[in-house]
């Protein structure tokens, strides 16, 4: 049997996040004999899915950051390592901010190559206006272009490129079966969670960053609990479950208990149960300052979980009706009616909660969401049989 088509994927770590979590989602699903994946990642740390992709017979390979490196001699690396992998046939790149260099080195070897977007900002500050200047010539030495939304694509490329064949968006695959909801499971959930049938769980997922904004959620969860206050018995009427890591972890779990939000507020950190928890909540709130396409939205919705979002992000991401725009910037009054009129739909359509009949009619609701993900293309065993030809067609 002849040796699969090993395609490289440069990432900067290989943790949890959005596009990490998008090319495991493919990886899994992947032939690998006749695709196998390989990795370069800037950082020697092992990772959270660096056991994983070593199961899967992908190799992993360190790169010194481009500010350790330098400019020299982080083109260096590429350089070497390229003389050193003859093998690789495709590069496929993520990490936007330097692909300018190492998509450059690999076409200098000969080898094919993909950028690939994934956001539609850089944030604010110096480290965005450099990364800006840096991925200005990306499309100028990538084959193909592929993005998770259109208006993603625009951001990174520019329009007149995303009219090009060689331009592509590649939904954002998800394993719809695995998302489907179970009611079973979210009492199980709940139960291990110690929360009540009368509490309402509000659930978000994100790196804990600038761009996702959770310091605002926090205000917001400040002001819900402010106005309705607390159940019979003394408990929350809302529990906010925070799922992520980063680099503003530490500070807002001190803006939370500084709200005095720490009966309310569960830092559950990076899991991998989302589905679990996605069954267990009733309501995701993404009050994002920018995305390009977020997994989690596609995958909530495939859950039937109502979500409140950022109208910053793109609208490519609604494909149900679960989901409700908020303004951002905008202020809590805004999200806090928006909010309010997604439970009061929810409360109405379901009806009276001792009625068992009514709780069907809900589940099998819940549960007819995961085809409608599908039928929009983004049910991962599509994508991936999509880009194995993309690959090969390369």
């Amino acid at each position: 049997m002849s040796e699969p088509v090993r395609i490289l994927q440069v990432l900067g770590r290989l943790d949890r996040g959005g596009a990490e979590t998008m090319i495991m989602n493919l990886y899994r699903r992947m032939d690998r004999d006749r695709i196998q994946f390989d990795f370069v990642i800037h950082t020697e740390d092992v990772c959270e899915y660096s056991e994983e992709v070593l199961s899967l017979g992908g190799r992993i390979y360190s790169m010194r950051p481009f500010r350790g490196a330098g400019v020299i001699g982080y083109r260096r690396q590429w350089r070497t390592f390229f003389a050193k992998h003859p093998e690789i046939a495709i590069v496929h790149g993520h990490m936007r901010s330097t692909a300018s260099i190492y998509l450059a080195e690999a076409k200098r070897a000969g080898v094919r190559t993909i950028a690939h977007s994934h956001n539609t900002s850089s944030g604010k500050g110096i480290h965005a206006f450099v990364k800006n200047m840096l991925q200005r010539s990306i499309a100028d030495h990538a084959d193909r272009l592929l993005a998770c939304s259109l208006g993603s694509g625009e951001w990174l490329y520019g329009p007149e490129k995303c009219v090009e064949p060689r331009f592509a968006v590649l939904p954002n695959g998800i394993d719809c079966t695995r998302f489907t909801f179970d009611p079973a499971d979210r009492d199980a959930t709940r139960k291990a969670l110690s929360v009540s049938q009368e509490q309402i769980v509000i659930l978000h997922i994100g790196r804990m960053e600038a761009q996702k904004n959770q310091a605002f959620l926090l205000r917001i969860a400040a002001h819900l609990m402010e106005r309705d206050g607390k159940l019979p018995g003394g408990v929350p009427k809302y529990i906010f479950l925070l799922c992520g890591e980063g680099p503003l972890e530490m500070q807002l779990k001190e803006q939370a208990a500084k709200l005095e939000l720490s009966d309310a507020v569960r830092f559950l950190g990076v899991r991998d149960d989302i589905p679990h928890l996605m069954d267990a909540a009733d309501l995701m709130v993404f009050p994002s300052l920018f995305e390009g396409l977020p997994v989690t939205l596609v995958e909530a919705q495939a859950s039937g979980l109502p979500v409140v979002m950022s109208d910053t992000i793109t609208d490519e991401v609604v494909m149900t009706d679960l989901v409700t725009t908020a303004p951002m910037p905008g202020s809590v009054t805004d999200w806090l009616t928006a909010i309010d009129a997604v439970r009061k739909r929810l409360e109405e359509s379901q009806g009276s909660p001792d009625s068992e009949g009514a709780c069907n009619d809900r589940d099998a609701a819940r549960q007819a969401y995961a085809g409608q993900i599908k039928a929009h293309g983004y049910d991962v065993a599509d994508t991936a049989k999509w880009l194995t030809d993309f690959y090969l067609g390369l």
